[in-house]
């Protein structure tokens, strides 16, 4: 089963005194690369859903936020830090002056700023609501994967079509591949006979030098592990849990065959059908960068 790193999922709960919105968002990275913004109360967790996210994850640039937004009663009283208001206001009075513009919205600008409204939350959280973040990070968790899943399927689909299309291109040189072989053998024939019609040659020594010349370039086995191996990326594509590494080994080896045969062949027709495939080879590539 092919699983995408490209995922995204997001749990959202409304609790008595506080909204919690938690996010994860993946993207493909060789490796786990996570990044985390949490509420300040929550900093010693971060060992915790390192954790939970490499096992639940695996690998793939992961960034996590979960954001707690208090309710305020209406009998709660708005604070601002007043300094820190004033501040803000008189370098935006400063910035203003030297490009002479009024002072109309500066009042706002200067209430709006990061950190002039406060809202009183308790710094240290108690079990119960970390359980409750916990519980909604799993969510968001399991959420991320079938979105992972989703882009899993339709990954899989093309790289099912790029596998097809090899191989049919395979078939196409294994049917050109005899008459080719003909024409070697012909045109080897012609020049040994008008090179030593006159002379005195070994018949035997110079049959087994055409055998051994039309066996170097002769490409049947490359064909035959070629098929074996584009088998094998469609079996391990369908294996349980995702295998983009193995998948990535698999292109390799198919590559080599690849470049074997055009190599080889050092024929036009067949070498029309080496570039298509290696032109389906480097999109396979490119897809398995972003399968988990």
């Amino acid at each position: 089963m092919i699983r995408s790193m490209t995922g995204f999922g997001q749990a959202i709960a409304n609790y008595a005194d506080a909204n919690i919105i938690i996010e994860v968002k993946s993207l493909n990275s060789k490796f786990l690369d996570l990044s985390m913004r949490l509420p300040k109360k929550f900093s010693d967790k971060e060992n915790e859903i390192r954790t939970l996210l490499a096992e639940a994850l695996e690998r793939g640039k992961v960034s996590i936020s979960i954001e707690q937004q208090k309710k305020i009663a209406s009998s709660d009283t708005q604070r601002y830090d007043e300094n820190l208001f004033a501040s803000n206001y008189a370098e935006l009075k400063k910035l203003a002056d030297k490009v002479m513009a009024d002072y109309d919205s500066l009042f706002q600008m200067a209430l709006d700023a990061p950190g002039v409204k406060q809202t009183e939350v308790p710094e240290e959280a108690d079990p119960g609501e970390w359980e409750k973040i916990i519980s909604l990070l799993k969510n968001a968790i399991d959420s991320c994967n079938s979105f992972r899943d989703a882009e899993g399927e339709v990954l899989g689909n093309k790289l099912e079509s790029y596998i097809s299309n090899i191989n049919q291109g395979l078939q196409q040189v294994i049917k050109l591949e005899p008459s080719r072989t003909e024409r070697i053998r012909s045109k080897l024939k012609e020049n040994i006979s008008s090179t030593f019609s006159n002379e005195n040659a070994d018949a035997n020594r110079l049959e087994q030098e055409m055998i051994y010349y039309i066996e170097k370039l002769d490409v049947q086995e490359e064909c035959v592990r070629l098929s074996a191996h584009l088998s094998y990326f469609l079996n391990v594509m369908k294996e349980k849990n995702s295998n983009g590494k193995k998948l990535g080994f698999i292109s390799q080896e198919i590559g080599r065959e690849i470049n074997t045969i055009g190599s080889k062949a050092n024929d036009a027709a067949i070498q029309k059908h080496v570039v298509e495939m290696k032109d389906e080879l480097e999109k396979i590539k490119e897809q398995l960068n972003n399968v988990l």
